[in-house]
């Protein structure tokens, strides 16, 4: 455990100097309430926190000083059992914006910019850190259609990121002892 957050302080350290600024514009019109509950990651550039795992999920839940608790929860096969981060999101213009602060520990929070998001269903969501090496497709499937696919990867060169270096994460429901 203490390596663990030894890990996750070191990487968020990392946040705030790693990468170029992306010129990202968040969605409005957000609704957080629909926002809430379990999302796959799809798709992310690679970064060491999440180096290797697959079945990455994320949950989302209101606290009651309107803040969101983050839960991501991944598979690391190297050591063969699921990892959780938890931590704490807050609005940063307004909750109608989809521009949120995350933090997994202490005072240091990273972007967490929603640039493209199905307003209708709230079935997938585009997620940019602010810099040109945090990058994430969330869904609430595990799998996309390719219509899907290639609007993201459209958007995000077009925002500047390297999509050629995008990670495509398995989902495949690992069974293990917790």
């Amino acid at each position: 455990m203490k390596k663990i957050i030894t890990y996750v302080v070191a990487a968020l350290g990392l946040v705030g100097c790693a990468g170029n600024p992306i010129n990202v514009e968040p969605v409005t019109g957000f609704e957080a309430e629909r926002y809430l509950g379990t999302w796959y990651e799809v798709a992310r550039l690679d970064h060491s926190f999440e180096r290797t795992m697959t079945n990455v999920t994320a949950n989302y839940s209101l606290n009651e000083d309107g803040t969101i608790t983050v839960l991501n929860r991944g598979y690391k096969q190297k050591r063969g059992k699921y990892t959780n981060a938890k931590g704490k999101a807050k609005f940063v213009k307004d909750e109608e914006t989809g521009h949120l602060k995350v933090s997994f520990f202490g005072p240091f929070y990273g972007d967490y910019i929603l640039f493209d998001l199905d307003k209708i269903g709230y079935g997938h969501a585009f997620v940019s850190g602010g810099k040109d090496n945090y990058l994430w497709l969330l869904s609430r499937t595990p799998t996309i259609s390719d219509a899907l696919r290639q609007d993201f990867l459209i958007k995000s060169s077009a925002l500047g990121y390297n999509t050629e270096n995008l990670i495509w994460v398995e989902q495949n429901e690992v069974t293990v002892s917790q």
